[in-house]
């Protein structure tokens, strides 16, 4: 049993960014259920955006992102990341962080899809994510306690208050401990392994969203999620990420024959939005033909990418022929559990950050390289929140009522490979009413619902992980099959359009038109 003034549950880029914004007379637990830099934000090749160029504005990037969105974002938490993301980045290159630099030692920006401008800051070349967490985890304060290989099975609500006072988690040898206190943080990214063909690190099954729904936690729009356009595909499984950044550099995609696949189908071409790009990449593939993206425009493709390099090195990708095949795969949730601007949950004491959380930044699908942003800014401002109260005592004489629900026979839970192979079939990049009712129907024919409610302290990691994941693949399904429109990564092909209203939100529009030869902002708002 321990007690923490603040319990940060997940280790990438939103968890350490909050912990080492934390005062230093906090005392601060960090849980991951592997080790620390086993996860999406240490893999992340692509960079973080920010407006830093000299063409470029925040408000530039604001009206990307409700684009990219297609209109469904949060506008009040699209402007204020956007119009602190370059104090973000420079605050962090003041601290030391080694950003690429151009030929004149300023920060280099790159371009990818559906940015108007170049604003996309890397590190590494390729390896930006490897780069902040290494130079964040170099600057963790004394106050801050990392424990490895913990894996929380359950949130602690108090009865008697309904406030989160803890988490239940096991370690490697099974043995069950708890963390009381008065802030719980879940950092714990999304759910890209539910999907055969992912970006995703292994750890990312979803746990954080699971726990949240379980307690009781408001979760929103998880219909939405996000299919990157270009993973190494080969032998018929995908085999890493090859980042957008490629497509941004004069990566093209064409087919076996040499066509080019986003020929006529949008402004940006190769660099439109990433549904878009996924969609037609998947349409090809369905036909039988085999998609390339052609990398022979770009020199000094080995030293300008050496983590794409080794990923197609290791297997058995020749680049010397200029071409690499690709298929898209699951790679980011754009809903989660629901916050306000300061990363609370609708559970007093329990908040969510990073991928895990939906804060309406991201709208139906997210703009490339928002999400590392996302996570160092929310980081930053639960700190705020944090550092603004004295510390609390925690209470461990609580009552916490125990999940009473009858559980499922665990032996009958399914295989994590059918769970996968099942949710890209019926509830992938294109899905139909059929498609995921049948899905619906799989995964209460396995418990999914009764899985919410029981008991899962005799469960091994695999289990929990196997009944996490059918909890979340439940939550995906039915809100995909809830929402009969098609809208950002959410493509419904039985309801291809979109509905440009929705639940009686304010949408704000945003373009840019010229006027004197000068860039005007205009905004239309929609309201139901």
């Amino acid at each position: 049993m321990m007690n923490t003034d603040v319990l940060i549950i997940g280790s990438g880029i939103a968890a350490l960014q909050l912990a080492n914004k934390l005062r230093q007379d906090l005392n601060v637990i960090i849980l991951t259920k592997s080790n620390i830099k086993n996860g999406n934000s240490y893999m992340a090749q692509g960079g973080i955006a920010a407006a830093l160029g000299i063409n470029d504005h925040p408000s530039k990037h604001y009206m990307d992102t409700i684009e990219a969105g297609r209109f469904h974002n949060d506008s009040e938490a699209v402007l204020a990341l956007t119009s602190e993301a370059p104090s973000l980045i420079k605050d962090l290159k003041q601290a030391g962080c080694l950003f690429d630099l151009d030929s004149e030692g300023s920060i280099a920006l790159g371009r990818e899809g559906a940015h108007s401008e170049n604003r996309i800051v890397h590190g590494g070349g390729d390896s930006t994510g490897k780069t902040v967490i290494d130079f964040m985890l170099s600057k963790k304060n004394d106050n801050v306690r990392i424990i490895e290989n913990v894996y929380v099975i359950e949130l602690l609500v108090n009865e008697a208050d309904g406030r989160c006072r803890g988490v239940k988690g096991k370690d490697s040898y099974g043995k069950i401990h708890r963390f009381f206190s008065p802030h719980v943080v879940l950092a714990t990214g999304g759910c890209g392994q539910l999907y055969e063909y992912t970006s995703n690190a292994g750890t990312v099954t979803g746990d954080g969203i699971a726990l949240a729904y379980r307690a009781g936690a408001e979760i929103a729009d998880m219909e939405f999620i996000q299919f990157h356009p270009t993973l190494l595909y080969k032998d018929g499984k995908t085999l890493g990420l090859i980042s957008e950044a490629v497509r941004g550099e004069g990566g093209r995609l064409i087919t076996e024959d040499g066509k080019p696949v986003m020929k006529g189908l949008h402004p940006q071409g190769d660099l439109a939005p990433r549904h878009v790009v996924s969609q037609a990449i998947y349409h090809f593939l369905n036909k039988g033909k085999t998609v390339f993206l052609d990398i022979s425009p770009i020199n000094n493709f080995k030293s300008r990418f050496p983590t794409i390099t080794e990923i197609c090195e290791q297997n058995g990708v020749d680049l010397t022929l200029g071409k690499i095949p690709v298929s898209p795969g699951s790679h980011f949730l754009m809903g989660g559990i629901k916050t306000d601007l300061w990363g609370r949950t609708s559970i007093p004491g329990l908040y969510a950050i990073g991928e895990a959380a939906c804060t309406g930044i991201h709208g139906a699908n997210r703009l490339a390289s928002n999400s590392l942003l996302e996570g160092l800014f929310f980081g930053k401002k639960l700190s705020e929140l944090f550092n603004e109260q004295p510390p609390c005592e925690t209470a461990n004489d609580l009552h916490i009522p125990e999940f009473e629900g009858r559980r499922p026979t665990k032996e009958c839970l399914p295989s994590i490979g059918e769970i996968k192979r099942r949710m890209m079939k019926n509830a992938g990049i294109i899905k139909t009413k059929e498609g995921l009712s049948a899905q619906l129907a799989w995964l209460k024919g396995f418990g999914a619902e009764e899985w919410i409610k029981a008991n899962l302290d005799d469960l091994s990691h695999d289990e929990a992980t196997r009944a996490f994941m059918l909890i979340t693949a439940y939550l995906i399904t039915d809100s995909a099959l809830r929402r009969t429109e098609s809208r950002g990564g959410h493509f419904r092909q039985d309801y291809p359009f979109e509905k440009h209203e929705w639940l009686g939100k304010k949408i704000i529009q945003c373009r840019y038109s010229k006027k004197d030869g000068k860039n005007e902002q205009i905004k239309t708002a929609i309201a139901t």
